[in-house]
């Protein structure tokens, strides 16, 4: 089949998969806030940073927003997302006695929590069976004729149609590298694409 294909040349690709992801939840559930509208070049060291100084759900949850903002002021919307990472750590901390819950209803009452960021957690942190679909994950797919959609979620249900159920978790992560470095959403490189002679390329 032509998704399993693309699946084995990602993997042949990326042999390591995306493998500087920290899989604890609550660590992926932040970093994955951070990320909206953010590249990972700054997501990962503001991450990191934030992590350095508030490591757990309670001293997240009693930080002051202004040392969060300062920690993370070089992400998109940073003061936006300082409260929010406030009050996800608060509800964690109040709700779910400092646990990330492992389900997406749950994930989807957090503040500023869509089915993205809750998959990731689900994929990465709980080892779940999920497609997280991004910006890199939603344009592939349809360059490459997996899908035909318009919408991520709607990308999500027809991947989980194409896709071996075993590859759902990571497939975010091989098309996140793929999409970064070859597949990019202006100039791909496809003179150099190990998918090149397989790709409908509907750019």
């Amino acid at each position: 089949m032509y998704a399993e294909d693309v699946v084995s040349r990602l993997w042949e690709l990326y042999p390591g998969g995306y493998f500087h992801i920290n899989k604890d939840p609550f660590y992926l559930l932040i970093s994955t806030v951070l990320s909206q509208r953010t590249r990972d070049e700054v997501t990962i060291p503001t991450t990191q940073k934030l992590f350095s100084v508030f490591s757990t759900v309670q001293e997240m949850a009693e930080a002051d927003v202004d040392e969060i903002q300062e920690l993370i002021k070089n992400v998109g919307f940073y003061r936006v997302k300082a409260q929010r990472i406030i009050d996800i750590s608060r509800i964690i901390l109040q709700d779910y006695d400092g646990v990330v819950p492992d389900c997406m209803d749950e994930l989807l009452k957090l503040p500023g929590v869509g089915r993205k960021t809750a998959n990731c957690v689900l994929g990465y942190g709980f080892e779940q069976d999920v497609i997280a679909v991004d910006t890199h994950v939603h344009r592939i797919s349809n360059r490459m004729g997996l899908v035909e959609t318009s919408e991520p979620n709607e990308t999500e249900k027809e991947l989980e149609k194409v896709l071996s159920r075993d590859d759902w978790k990571d497939i975010n992560g091989l098309m996140v590298l793929f999409g970064q470095n070859i597949c990019r959403p202006v100039g791909p490189k496809c003179a150099e694409c190990i998918m090149d002679d397989i790709c409908p390329k509907l750019i």
